[in-house]
């Protein structure tokens, strides 16, 4: 019989997106030194942020992972790219020699972009970040849009993502493969039609970089302590400004720059996403929202009874461990209990 080593890890949002997935990716990329950390998602509508040291990064279309410098970037076959927003990205995080894009990745064109801010539809019912994402994956499904292997631009990053990742799957390397924005607003499961414009779980994931179900080791999912939202749709647990001013809590998209909604934790949405996403371990973000005492923690001691609390309702909710607890943007501010669930 064939025994293999299973080594690749999902991680993905659990709530709408925002929740502090850059980090995690970060973290456990230079704790667990894959030798490939692949993107999933949709496109350049999702951005990251990371931030090491003083320096914060965020980025749309390059791989969160990048910080750690010893693992080759994918991108997915799944995954639209915007050429412009790629090469620029890579010039700024001088990842040029170590990022490649699948051949078959769907191209967003300007074309793309100029339906998605003409449709009123999208751009004042959904609240679409007018990236183009919508129109690129519409003309897909049509069997009418452009390929990677189409951009000339694009040939010297073009690579067979899925050959190059199960290969390190099977030869025992660890390798990570990185979702984008969150349960909340995906197509099938979220709160549609506010919602992007595909699947945004883990088996989707596993889909948009060709790795099969069989090889998937652990899915993270990743859950912010407050949740938050940007654009229209419902948000159920959904605060007041004045409350979330109280607590300190205001937040900017990535992409768009857009006020955060805010809310309070959902445990009846956390559960739903754990079981659909088939979560093995979950993270939470945003302890120090929580008790700001616990801000920079790095041991469990350290967090205070309020924290621990928290995570622990946040255990019952989920039905898995919180492997991960974050307690501030930097990336060393982070408490990693994966050694006690025999990770």
């Amino acid at each position: 019989m064939y025994d293999r080593i299973m080594t690749c890890t999902i991680i993905v949002g659990g709530f709408f997106g925002d929740e502090g997935k850059g980090k995690i990716v970060a973290h456990i990329a230079h704790q667990d030194r894959p030798t490939i950390i692949a993107r999933g998602g949709v496109g350049p509508n999702a951005g990251h942020t990371v931030q090491v040291g003083d320096r914060q990064y965020g980025v749309r279309m390059v791989p969160s992972g990048f910080v750690y410098p010893d693992a080759r970037l994918c991108i997915g076959a799944g995954v639209l790219v915007d050429p412009r927003v790629l090469l620029r990205e890579l010039d700024e995080v001088h990842a040029q020699d170590r990022c490649f894009v699948d051949y078959r990745c769907g191209i967003i064109d300007e074309e793309h972009i100029a339906r998605d801010k003409k449709s009123e539809h999208l751009r004042d019912t959904i609240g679409s970040t007018g990236t183009g994402c919508g129109p690129a994956n519409a003309d897909r499904v049509m069997r009418i849009g452009r390929l990677a292997r189409d951009v000339p631009e694009l040939a010297p990053y073009l690579l067979d993502v899925p050959a190059a990742v199960n290969a390190e799957i099977d030869g025992g390397a660890a390798v990570l493969i990185e979702g984008t924005q969150g349960f909340g607003i995906s197509l099938y499961y979220g709160t549609y039609p506010f919602v992007t414009s595909k699947d945004t779980s883990a088996s989707q994931m596993a889909s948009d970089v060709g790795v099969g179900p069989t090889s998937i080791d652990d899915v993270v999912v990743v859950f912010k302590a407050y949740p938050t939202r940007v654009g229209e749709g419902p948000f159920s647990t959904e605060m007041g400004h004045d409350q979330s001013n109280a607590l300190g809590i205001q937040e900017f998209g990535t992409v768009t720059h857009r006020e955060r909604r805010i809310g309070c934790w959902d445990g009846e949405m956390a559960r739903y996403s754990a079981m659909v996403n088939g979560c093995t371990q979950a993270a939470i973000t945003g302890i120090d929202k929580v008790d700001p005492d616990c801000f920079g923690a790095t041991e469990w001691s350290k967090l205070s009874t309020k924290a621990r609390d928290f995570i622990r309702c946040a255990e019952d909710d989920i039905g898995r461990p919180v492997a991960l607890i974050s307690t501030g943007p930097e990336l060393t501010q982070i408490v990693d209990l994966r050694a006690e669930y025999g990770d």
